[in-house]
């Protein structure tokens, strides 16, 4: 089967030949996320930190106010308060969500309706609810939890699917990709919730995809090119499964900044995230999961194993 192919069947760009200016980008980057959680933190939303969450409704359609109901909400006392507008520019129903202590919600609330009231116009108490910092601090373990697990997970497949040659390299291109990602969301100051936590874990599952078409065609090429040495049968892969490489994460990176651009400040972070963790994913699939079994076969020695079966001819990338 053939399909769209927007780089040359023929091409040869020296990939591999460039690994190690490759590392030094990415231990660079990895330096600048890790280094950027002491200097900037990382800013834990409600659903880790824990805080209140108020569901508020105004009795009239207004413009939109969800500056002025911010400024509301600050005048309080509340530091980084998150305020969202549900539906269509005129709906009323806002979303309040901040820090605080337990115990103390109808009293906020309260206070919040009337100030809201007073400065903005009548207002209806829509929810009032509170996730517990003990709650936050559970799911946040169960966070870290599920990533670690994926990633083991991850190394015992690709042991199984191809040879416990080619597990380091996609384990360590993954973990590249969720730290260069979460760097990125620190240094930007979004907050870490429910639905970034979604996209590093989708972000794991698309870079492994990008990374299996990569070792496939290796373990191809390994059978049919057995004279040639690791490094020439690492750059032929790469250059022919470019093409569905950007393909695939041209196609998704321009669904995913649909929804940055227009899927509102809920789905907002999501969205930035999966955007972050697809160009990330892209490159370490070619600069980090190839070189890393050029780098295993000259430290220990060896070329990846290859399939005891001839080789079909690959198919054209």
């Amino acid at each position: 089967m053939s399909f769209v192919e927007i780089v040359r069947p023929d091409t040869n760009i020296d990939f591999i030949g460039k690994w190690q200016i490759a590392v030094g980008v990415s231990v660079a980057l990895i330096v600048l996320s890790v280094l950027a959680i002491p200097v900037r933190g990382i800013r834990m939303g409600l659903d880790f930190a824990g805080g209140h969450e108020i569901q508020v409704k105004f009795t009239e359609k207004l413009p939109d106010h969800e500056g002025s109901v911010r400024a509301v909400v600050e005048a309080l006392g509340v530091a980084e308060p998150t305020v969202v507008r549900f539906g269509d520019e005129g709906m009323t129903d806002f979303l309040i969500r901040f820090g605080g202590e337990e115990g103390k919600q109808g009293e906020v609330a309260d206070a919040l309706a009337k100030a809201l009231g007073e400065r903005i116009g009548p207002v209806e108490l829509e929810r009032v609810g509170f996730v517990g910092p003990k709650v936050g601090a559970e799911l946040q373990s169960a966070g870290i939890k599920a990533i670690g697990i994926a990633c083991l997970l991850i190394l015992v497949y690709i042991g199984f699917r191809f040879s416990p040659r080619y597990a380091p390299g996609a384990v360590v291109a993954l973990v590249h990709d969720i730290v260069v990602t979460s760097g990125f969301f620190v240094i930007l100051g979004y907050e870490f919730d429910l639905t970034v936590l979604a996209a590093l874990l989708a972000i794991l599952g698309y870079s492994l995809n990008d990374t299996i078409i990569v070792y496939d065609r290796i373990r191809e090429n390994l059978a049919l090119h057995t004279k040639h040495d690791l490094e020439e049968v690492l750059n032929r892969s790469v250059n022919q499964t470019l093409s569905r490489t950007l393909l695939t994460s041209g196609t998704t990176l321009l669904a995913v900044l649909a929804l940055l651009a227009v899927g509102g400040p809920i789905i907002r972070p999501f969205a930035l995230a999966m955007v972050i963790g697809i160009v990330v994913g892209t490159y370490s699939s070619i600069y980090v999961a190839a070189p890393m079994l050029l780098v295993l076969e000259r430290r220990f020695g060896g070329a990846p194993d290859k399939p005891a079966h001839k080789a079909r001819k690959p198919a054209r990338a």
